[in-house]
């Protein structure tokens, strides 16, 4: 995994923190659903990641 992959992993993680804590202190079920979504992701880009760095 590049190192540029994991500051777009991590930016992508702290956004989708940033957007479910938003969504939560405005009662704005979907943009907090959305933050929800996007840390998910992150999360499945850096399992992938990792997955082929245990493959090299």
């Amino acid at each position: 995994m590049g190192l540029d992959d994991k500051i777009k992993n991590a930016a992508q993680d702290i956004a989708g923190k940033a957007k479910e804590a938003i969504g939560n202190a405005t009662d704005n079920d979907k943009l907090a659903a959305e933050g929800r979504a996007d840390q998910v992701k992150a999360d499945a880009k850096k399992t992938g990641e990792d997955v082929k760095d245990a493959f090299k």
